[in-house]
């Protein structure tokens, strides 16, 4: 094969115009493969979809460590949907709200409430903001206010879950492209460690309790607060009760729907994982999904059983639910084969090759978190999904950082927050839609008052990023949160 040229990175090029364009990235990623397919093999149309379906989508899907990411991306979605029909959620956040008579512990209420509920971030908003909204209203907190919290707490907490959706799709990810390279590196070990290097995740968590220590609202925040204070309970949001969404909820559901199915994941995962060594010695991926595919099997059946026991929802209900849910993740599975088909692609067209080449002649290695970090938000705010965006970067990033030596861990952080920084102000973003609609507020009440404390953060983390790519420690995101606090109060005194 000759060297690669500029055309090997035509179909990251098309990817990203088509994404951008059509705001959808199974668009922009199916464009980019067809297009790489074309290059391959030759513009004959009918070569060119025979070649694309019989040997790489087919070969991406019979792929074994592919295979099992589908697999346990598909028990995933059985046992997340579950949890969120089985009415535990409201169950639990009912819990929490029965002693809570001030605004201060309402809103850090509806904050832990949102980081427990970990197991799904489009989940989230819809459990604890129907819950919390009555009390808000009580109290006469903004709806504003509300969506603002489980917004910072549905996909920045999700995250850093390693063994969630999130997780597992992200590793995914990050394996493939540690493959291609010949790296011997464990995508688990690596998530871990990228972990303190997620600054702005790690910030839109830390900003809620220091909003409400402080009493920092600002921006159009404090009008929102202002008219829930002043007009009555429901005009506050402009929304009428009758719009108001509500979470599936039932008198039998308990709090223990939400507590029993987790212990017992964490009771398989240690018995089937701990004789291994772990965590403390690496397990062979294929034995680590088998086990955490397992775990939430078993966890699944315990919530069916539970349902039926406590007369929610009849077994076969249940069964039912976890089949729908199971194929509710089939997008998710389309993004991540046209992925990792695009990078397969890319490494035979020698993609990295070439922009490792380009890079090579003057890019400075402390440079590329900060462009990483930039590039994943505009994707990201275009686009609306930061899945999408990690879909699109991570092969770009990652092989650059091998072949200039830029912090990796570091690297792969900033793909991640970009994306979520970029996902937090996107009007369209699925996680702003459903973070108004659990908090029945307007789609843009909601964006706009977000939006101030959304780019403090991610202001933050730019700097972050400059410094960690001088410098890995993970000890800059204490840094970070210092300096989220000293913006906050000299904001807090100006308004």
């Amino acid at each position: 094969m000759t060297s690669p040229d500029f055309l090997s990175v035509l179909p990251i090029i098309v990817t990203l115009a088509l994404a951008l364009y059509s705001k959808h990235v199974v668009i922009g990623l199916f464009g980019g493969v067809l297009t790489a397919v074309v290059l391959l093999t030759g513009w004959h149309p009918l070569e060119v979809l025979s070649t694309l379906i019989k040997t790489h989508l087919v070969g991406t899907l019979t792929d074994g460590y592919n295979a099992g990411v589908i697999v346990l991306m598909v028990f995933i979605g059985g046992f997340v949907a579950l949890m969120e029909k089985s009415g535990g959620g409201p169950a639990f956040a009912s819990k929490m709200i029965g002693v809570i008579a001030s605004k201060a512990k309402a809103q850090i209420a509806a904050w832990c409430g949102g980081i427990f509920i970990f197991y799904s971030d489009l989940g989230t908003p819809l459990i604890i903001g129907p819950v919390f909204r009555p009390l808000f209203e009580k109290l006469r907190v903004s709806r504003e206010k509300l969506a603002f919290i489980i917004d910072s707490t549905a996909s920045p907490v999700a995250i850093l879950v390693p063994f969630i959706g999130w997780g597992i799709y992200i590793m995914g990810l990050l394996q493939k492209e540690f493959d291609q390279a010949g790296r011997s590196l464990d995508s688990w070990q690596v998530f871990i460690g990228v972990i303190p290097y997620q600054f702005y995740a790690l910030l839109a968590i830390a900003v809620i309790p220091l909003m409400v220590w402080l009493k920092a609202d600002i921006g159009t925040m404090v009008q929102a607060e202002i008219k829930a204070t002043q007009a009555p309970t429901t005009a506050s949001s402009g929304v009428k009760q009758g719009q108001d969404f509500e979470a599936f909820t039932h008198h039998n559901a308990r709090a223990r729907f939400v507590f029993l199915p987790l212990l017992v994941m964490a009771a398989v995962l240690l018995l089937m994982l701990v004789p291994l060594g772990f965590p403390f010695s690496s397990v062979p991926g294929s034995v680590f999904r088998a086990a955490l595919a397992s775990a939430y099997f078993l966890a699944a059946c315990t919530l069916i059983g539970l349902m039926a026991w406590h007369k929610v929802r009849p077994a076969l209900e249940g069964v039912t639910l976890y089949l729908q849910g199971m194929s509710g993740m089939m997008q998710v599975i389309i993004v991540l084969v046209l992925a990792w088909t695009l990078s397969s692609l890319g490494h035979e067209l020698g993609t990295a090759a070439y922009i490792a080449e380009q890079a090579q002649r003057g890019f400075p290695a402390w440079l590329l978190p900060l462009v990483a970090f930039l590039l994943s938000a505009v994707i990201s705010f275009a686009t609306g999904s930061s899945w999408g965006t990690f879909a699109i970067m991570l092969p770009l990033v990652i092989p650059t950082a091998f072949a200039i030596e830029a912090p990796l861990l570091v690297s792969i952080g900033a793909v991640l927050s970009g994306g979520l920084f970029g996902d937090h102000c996107s009007p369209i973003s699925e996680t702003t839609i459903l973070s108004a609609t659990g908090a029945s507020c307007r789609q843009y009440d909601h964006f706009r008052t977000q939006l101030p404390f959304a780019l403090i953060n991610g202001g933050i983390a730019m700097v972050a990023f400059t410094i960690a790519g001088w410098v890995a420690s993970p000890l800059i995101w204490g840094g970070a949160l210092f300096v989220q606090l000293v913006v906050l109060t000299f904001l807090r005194r100006i308004v």
